[in-house]
């Protein structure tokens, strides 16, 4: 008889419109936490951190979000039902998998745009959100702490030498999905070469705060970031291919990945960048502007994750303003941007530790 803290896979219909896909572990009737993931990413990417969680006593969820994976319902059209990516829509998936299952009260931890989800529900639904950990962007609260679509910086970055551009924009535009999903190596290689340079393998990832939300300050991130304004984001990581997966993920592991944005494409994603840079996403949140995390909350990113400070005061808007209960900061050694599958070991151990003391 298989053990319940090993992952089993289920499908919960009827979540805000959609057909939940979820990896779970645990028994029911223990706590409960729910695993978010982020981008380019799935439920998967929790798989070295479900077991450890359910021994240590909790139930843990982990679902393909909206756009992503075998989740079905969402609107995979550029020109589609754009409403339903926004920050708040994004929540309310997690709060109605919570209602669903008859769950009270959850533990939330939300890795990459995963993070500012799980902050949303922690402002929409205080009473369901037991505590909250941040994992590599930092959450700022309803409203972000820089104005991201300060005017002329684009320009700015236009005018630099070379000429460079923000990738959340290029997330945004039309041709974004058809340059990865069509992309000359195929979306396995560019895969593995996009998580390679976010990753602590990749030498260049040391980073520093940066003084502020200018072209000058943001043309120092890398260029998976502020990428070179005539590349696509495959052209900007194929130079960096490391040729073999490295041990924390494996070729085995990132044809999991590739396997489902071959099928699904990435516009579904791609919209919830949509929505963060056209404004919808804070349009969302405005119920809870001037809201504070009440929950417990904790950040936790890999020691040379980027993700810490491309959004410059963000950190410190979180630690010091968003959140009422803030108890640390914790940057794991040896982890860049995916800090729970290059170091899950550790992660386990801040996420059960944060968790039993919330």
């Amino acid at each position: 008889m298989a053990s319940s803290s090993a992952p089993r896979a289920r499908r919960v219909d009827g979540v805000n419109g959609l057909s939940l896909h979820v990896l779970e572990a645990g028994e029911p009737t223990a706590p409960c936490v729910v695993l978010l993931h982020g981008f380019p990413e799935l439920a998967y990417s929790w798989r070295k951190i479900l077991a450890p969680l359910a021994d240590a006593g909790f139930y843990v969820l982990a679902p393909d979000q909206r756009g992503y994976g075998e989740t079905t319902g969402w609107d995979p059209r550029y020109d589609g039902d754009l409403g339903s990516f926004t920050l708040a829509h994004l929540a309310n998936d997690v709060l109605s998998l919570l209602r669903k299952l008859n769950v009270g009260q959850a533990h939330l931890a939300g890795h990459d745009f995963g993070s500012p989800v799980a902050g949303a529900c922690a402002l929409l639904a205080p009473e369901k959100v037991r505590s909250v950990a941040f994992m590599s962007g930092p959450f700022g609260g309803a409203q972000p702490a820089v104005s991201r679509a300060s005017a002329g910086l684009h320009a700015q970055l236009a005018a630099l030498d070379p000429p460079r551009k923000h990738y959340q924009w290029y997330y945004s535009t039309r041709e974004a999905d058809r340059d990865m999903r069509q992309c000359p190596q195929g979306i396995h290689a560019f895969l593995r070469a996009y998580y390679h340079m976010k990753s602590a393998d990749w030498p260049g990832n040391k980073p520093f705060a940066l003084e502020g939300w200018n072209a000058e300050a943001l043309a120092r991130l890398p260029r998976y970031y502020v990428m070179d304004l005539d590349k696509t984001m495959p052209q900007t990581v194929a130079p960096q291919d490391p040729q073999s997966a490295p041990a924390w993920l494996t070729d085995e592991e990132l044809k999991v990945y590739s396997d489902a944005f071959e099928r699904t494409g990435f516009q579904g994603a791609l919209n919830w960048y949509r929505c963060s840079t056209g404004g919808q996403s804070v349009a969302s949140m405005q119920g809870a502007a001037g809201r504070r995390v009440v929950a417990p909350a904790c950040y936790i990113a890999g020691r040379a994750d980027w993700g810490i400070h491309q959004k410059p005061g963000e950190l410190e808007r979180m630690r010091d303003k968003a959140c009422a209960d803030f108890r640390g900061i914790h940057l794991v050694e040896g982890a860049g941007h995916w800090v729970q599958q290059e170091q899950p070991a550790a992660v386990a151990r801040l996420l059960i530790d944060f968790f039993r003391s919330a």
